[in-house]
């Protein structure tokens, strides 16, 4: 407990400094548990990481307002993005900050400011400090631990298993983080049937590609390169060269996972030889160039407008993204060696053969091609779709959390 005080002690030091230069006055008050409630009425403190955690709880969120129609909800992201998104959804019961850091005194007055009832968190943002000071119950849904987690939490000792003792129902996302929460500590009583979240993503009913974008794009011949890493793009590089050598119709839009990084990748593919037209910059698509669309919160136009898809961090040691919003498109989905983040899920539609895995340029060039036939994509992608579709709705986990949520 003392070495997970110093080190999160330390971390709140460096990121203060960095708001204090930045002057964020609110992104401090928000790390630090100093944001003021917009009511009196007590909330329920819901906490996601980002973005593709927010979209898969929507009907979640829907339904636990939907449930009382004078609930609050407290919704906390790690990034300025997710509360950007929260925000956008113009709920007058919806209150989203950056999320506090787990610092004892932080979380305490975070729970006493916004008179939190209960504290649901999603898959792997599992932090003790909120959990031990929340007076409700605590609900993990769609929980995450890796092999790698566990290993921490036993590193933490009595305050880890005190941490996760307090978990009152945790929906797991698959059988290995199940067991694993329980060699952790939660108690058998806790569990509820397991609930994979990313299974009930629902894109934005008004995010659809425009006339302009859907002329630019021929689906059959363009291919997306997803939520890349430092590592990837090079690779992306390298076989689109190979595949426009046997087919130059051939286009590609890349989606590096953080925007941030898009004149980095920008200047990299020109390196590689490729034309770029920068989302970010205001470039419109144009024929024969590598299409950067280094902004946030727009993926559902880009799995829209391409038939195959490379999911990034699975050619580097990332664990791979999600394979549920390609999914969701009907897209041909193909991947690098590591999905560890996502193996169950993977392992699905490896079974439906709806998936392929590629080690290499030279194979993911390879698979491309054997892609190439619209009507391959087609069956290929609605393949991907019915293997990994939902097999608990939402409606089933709320019916589950009205059980232990406090009554209205």
């Amino acid at each position: 407990m003392i070495l997970y005080r110093v080190l999160i002690s330390v971390f709140a030091l460096v990121l203060a400094i960095k708001l204090l230069v930045r002057r964020d006055g609110a992104g401090l008050r928000a790390r630090f548990g100093r944001m003021r409630p917009a009511s009196d009425t007590p909330y329920i403190w819901l906490h996601a990481a980002s973005n593709g955690e927010l979209m898969s709880l929507r009907a979640v969120i829907d339904g636990l307002l939907a449930r009382d129609k004078n609930a609050r909800l407290l919704i906390t992201c790690n990034s300025q993005t997710g509360v950007a998104l929260a925000q956008s959804w113009g709920q007058g019961r919806i209150q989203a900050e950056l999320a506090p850091l787990d610092l004892r005194w932080c979380v305490r007055n975070v729970h006493q400011r916004f008179r939190v009832t209960a504290h649901l968190t999603v898959e792997s943002e599992i932090w003790p400090n909120r959990m031990l000071t929340c007076n409700g119950p605590v609900v993990v849904v769609g929980g995450r631990l890796s092999d790698g987690t566990l290993k921490g939490f036993r590193w933490l000792g009595g305050f880890g298993r005190r941490a996760m003792g307090r978990i009152a129902l945790l929906s797991a996302q698959d059988p290995k983080s199940e067991a694993n929460f329980l060699a952790a500590g939660v108690r058998p009583s806790a569990l509820a049937p397991q609930f994979d979240l990313k299974a009930q993503y629902q894109p934005p009913l008004d995010m659809v590609p425009d006339a302009a974008l859907k002329a630019a794009f021929d689906r059959a011949q363009t291919w997306l390169a997803a939520s890349t890493h430092p590592g990837e793009e090079e690779i992306i590089a390298e076989a689109h060269r190979a595949y426009l050598a046997q087919n130059p119709a051939a286009q590609l839009i890349l989606a590096p996972r953080h925007a941030r990084r898009g004149d980095e990748v920008a200047a990299l593919l020109r390196k590689a030889g490729f034309a770029v037209a920068q989302r970010s910059k205001g470039d419109a698509p144009q024929q024969g160039a590598v299409y950067l669309v280094d902004t946030m919160g727009e993926m559902p136009l880009w799995y829209a407008l391409a038939g195959r898809v490379f999911m990034g961090g699975s050619f580097v040691p990332v664990g791979g993204h999600t394979p549920y919003e390609p999914a969701y498109f009907a897209q041909a989905i193909l991947h690098g060696p590591d999905t560890s983040n996502q193996a169950a899920a993977y392992a699905a539609l490896h079974k439906a053969n709806a998936a392929v895995c590629v080690k290499d340029s030279k194979e993911l060039a390879e698979a491309l091609l054997g892609l190439q036939a619209p009507e391959k994509q087609r069956m290929t992608g609605i393949c991907a779709n019915k293997a990994i579709s939902a097999t608990h709705s939402a409606n089933e986990l709320l019916v589950t959390l009205d059980a232990i949520l406090p009554k209205r």
